[in-house]
């Protein structure tokens, strides 16, 4: 990955910080990002991306930090355009950026609610959309590799008890990868969602006797690699998928599918439904889906 140039937005802790490491091992330019905050979103501290940054040049790495807010779209066309600046050129942008603030859903606060959907999902969004503006540009000249932007969701996706918010943004970032990745295919632009599993700040937001494993069971350091593949030139063509990184394993997530189907010729009743839909539509499926979501 020697000349690769990296963007690593959410760089300073956790499993950001642990891709930036690893891409910068590798070989790669690496611009760490961050905005230096706490787990809920409040305070900013220039000082972490810059120890990350500073941390990767002492281990012979190439490393520049950026301090700002990803879901501010001004900023991320600023990172976008610093970036290149600096470097001549952007070939990957991981982005790990995310807040939590949990509560059930009749109690939860309504800026709790828009602070982590803008944080989660328009975090994600708007170094997306810069990125992909500068590629569709330099695109018309021929790009000598593929360009590769990597959302990261999280397995709440599916959803979890108390983060009807975070679960929102996060399924919400599988969605936009599906359509971004078709908009830019023939740009030459990869784009992929990451679902990690390492523990990190977040994972000490859960009551130690919880938590789902320690650090030392799931490291951060062991969904790095999946970056640093997606970075790559081996990764071609990969895109348009949400993949799962964690502890030693790595796959690949099935895209939502209709399950079953029924056809009333003439169209479905209410009376029609009560008598046909559980047994005759449904079949086998579970209706009653509520312990997936712990």
């Amino acid at each position: 990955m020697d000349g690769t140039v990296c963007i690593v937005a959410g760089g300073g802790n956790g499993l950001g910080e642990a891709a930036a490491r690893e891409l910068a091992a590798h070989g790669a330019r690496v611009v760490v990002n961050d905005l230096g905050t706490g787990v809920d979103g409040e305070g900013s501290d220039p000082s972490v991306a810059e120890g990350v940054a500073e941390d990767i040049r002492d281990d012979g790495g190439e490393a520049t930090a950026h301090h700002g807010d990803v879901s501010d779209f001004e900023y991320a066309e600023r990172l976008i355009g610093d970036t290149v600046t600096e470097y001549g050129r952007l070939d990957f942008v991981a982005n790990f950026a995310g807040i939590l603030r949990d509560g059930m859903s009749y109690k939860l606060d309504p800026e709790d609610w828009t602070a982590v959907v803008e944080n989660n999902l328009t975090g994600q969004f708007a170094p997306l959309r810069a990125a992909c503006e500068h590629w569709r540009e330099m695109g018309e000249y021929g790009f000598d590799r593929q360009r590769s932007y990597l959302a990261v969701s999280a397995g709440a996706a599916r959803g979890n008890l108390g983060q009807a918010n975070y679960a929102a943004a996060k399924a919400g970032v599988l969605g936009m990868v599906r359509s971004v990745s078709t908009e830019m295919y023939r740009s030459d632009v990869r784009v992929n969602a990451l679902v990690p599993n390492g523990y990190t700040r977040m994972t000490e937001t859960v009551p130690e006797e919880h938590r789902p494993y320690t650090r030392e069971e799931m490291p951060p350091e062991k969904v790095a690699p999946m970056v640093a593949y997606l970075a790559s030139e081996a990764a071609e063509d990969v895109t348009g998928c949400t993949l799962y990184a964690g502890g030693d394993r790595v796959g690949v997530f099935s895209d939502p599918e209709l399950q079953t189907v029924g056809v009333e010729p003439g169209g479905w009743t209410l009376d029609s439904l009560a008598e046909h839909f559980r047994e005759d539509v449904a079949g086998d499926a579970d209706l009653t889906r509520t312990d997936a979501h712990f």
